[in-house]
């Protein structure tokens, strides 16, 4: 039964809402051919089983066990195409992705000039929303045109392109080296947890310092600057180094804030940020004291993202009440949340400037 349970197409209906649900019928009947295709059929049979079972849906005669593949692979794509044609899915990487999209196939069709105004739309799209991988791919496709048609709109262009082309590549590298430091960091602290003692703190601290790659923290963009404070965050958390978690976690934070924009394109990475924000000061015995001065009674990512917060975003929901419901429990009151109140704003006195009562055998030092 467990087994069963792990069907991709299964799991994915059921995790359809009912106005997704709708939206996928009003997008299969747009042509009447459709109405009473096979793979709307399996959608309505799916749709009404309270678990996957083969066996229920080839008694039903609507496909042999031969097709069955095929038909549940041509309904789970179709699911998706609706999912993105949904307007509460749409978001900047769709819409760079899908105007990259639009000049791909005006450029097949011979329509270059067409095709280069798109692209230089959705690249400016794209820098000013710090996606630059995709803005790396406009750029290469922009060189593919400019290679086999000739514009001759700007004197310049070639020296132009080549010169975004090594930025946008310098800046992906480098957020490419911090994001796996990051991870790999992360991925010692669930292998190891934290260091036990010199030998390992040495161990650590050298690993860290041979992969950290050189940077000048003036040229850093929001996305470098975000993976260069999480991988001196989990360094700091395996060292049990808290001033130092409090440090980057409240760097990571303040980068959101600087940045509002980006609390929309990535809610859980700011949740996050404030998640280990609380974490630190809790190690560092001020979170008590911190919680007294901001008004976390009501759940602040509701008054950031409002409707844009979607009932799929589960894990976005845990987070958050995590970090509101962390705060009854260190305060042990358990009264109904206020959702009244504005969010909380990061503004608690600096324990790096404050002598801070901690465990001595906690806290190794490097």
């Amino acid at each position: 039964m467990t087994k069963e349970q792990k069907d991709n197409l299964f799991v994915l209906i059921k995790s359809l809402s009912k106005s997704e649900k709708r939206q996928f019928k009003l997008y299969v009947g747009r042509l009447g051919v459709n109405e009473d295709s096979k793979f709307l059929t399996l959608f309505n049979i799916l749709e009404k089983l309270p678990f996957y079972d083969e066996s229920t849906i080839l008694k039903k005669g609507v496909v042999k066990k031969q097709q069955l593949s095929n038909l549940k692979a041509h309904l789970y794509k179709q699911i998706l195409i609706s999912l993105r044609l949904n307007p509460s899915h749409q978001n900047i990487r769709i819409q760079i992705r899908e105007q990259l999209d639009f000049a791909t196939i005006l450029y097949h069709k011979g329509l270059y000039k067409q095709s280069l105004k798109i692209l230089d739309k959705a690249k400016s799209l794209a820098i000013a929303n710090e996606e630059k991988n995709i803005a790396y791919e406009i750029v290469e496709l922009e060189k593919v045109i400019e290679s086999q048609y000739i514009t001759r709109s700007i004197s310049s262009r070639a020296d132009e392109l080549t010169i975004q082309a090594k930025e946008l590549s310098q800046q992906n590298v480098l957020a490419s080296k911090l994001s796996n430091l990051s991870l790999q960091l992360y991925g010692l602290f669930l292998k190891t947890g934290y260091v036990k003692n010199d030998k390992e703190n040495k161990r650590i601290t050298k690993y860290f310092n041979d992969r950290l790659p050189k940077y000048n923290i003036n040229t850093l963009g929001f996305r470098e600057k975000l993976w260069l404070y999480k991988a001196y965050l989990w360094y700091s958390f395996l060292t049990q180094d808290f001033l130092a978690c409090y440090k980057y976690a409240s760097k990571w934070v303040t980068l959101f804030y600087d940045h509002k924009d980006q609390i929309v394109l990535n809610p859980v990475f700011f949740l996050k940020g404030n998640h280990y924000l609380l974490e630190s000061l809790f190690f560092l015995y001020l979170a008590l004291e911190y919680l007294k001065k901001q008004n976390l009674k009501q759940s602040f990512f509701f008054y950031f993202f409002g409707k844009r917060l979607q009932t799929c975003e589960l894990h976005l929901l845990s987070v958050a009440h995590n970090i509101v419901l962390g705060h009854y429990f260190l305060e042990q009151r358990f009264h109904v949340l206020n959702y009244e109140t504005p969010p909380f704003q990061h503004s608690c006195r600096d324990p790096l400037k404050h002598q801070v009562k901690v465990y001595p055998q906690a806290v190794v030092r490097s």
